[in-house]
């Protein structure tokens, strides 16, 4: 796969970036660089190994959650910009 302007162009609108020259030149080097490190990858053998669930043997220790140091609902929403009285309210960002 090769990086060109129109993948450059279509990332910027899908992450709605406004990248100059200078950025874009940079960004492409940078994604071109990543693809050939995964080509480079793919070219290893890797029949008969298992996949690496954890780094060592132990299992990691987990804490319980405990319910500590909450604000009270109206504190909370104080200073939000909009609000319901119950929840933030936010916009929209699913298209």
């Amino acid at each position: 796969m090769q990086i060109n302007a129109s993948l450059i162009s279509g990332l910027e609108r899908l992450a709605r970036l406004k990248l100059d020259d200078a950025e874009r030149e940079k960004l492409t080097a940078d994604l071109q660089r990543f693809l050939d490190m995964v080509d480079k990858l793919r070219e290893l053998d890797t029949t008969g190994v298992e996949p690496l669930v954890y780094l060592n043997e132990e299992a990691e220790a987990l804490r319980d959650d405990v319910i500590a140091n909450q604000l009270p609902r109206t504190e909370a929403l104080q200073n939000a910009p909009r609000h319901d009285g119950q929840f933030f309210r936010v916009p929209k960002m699913i298209h």
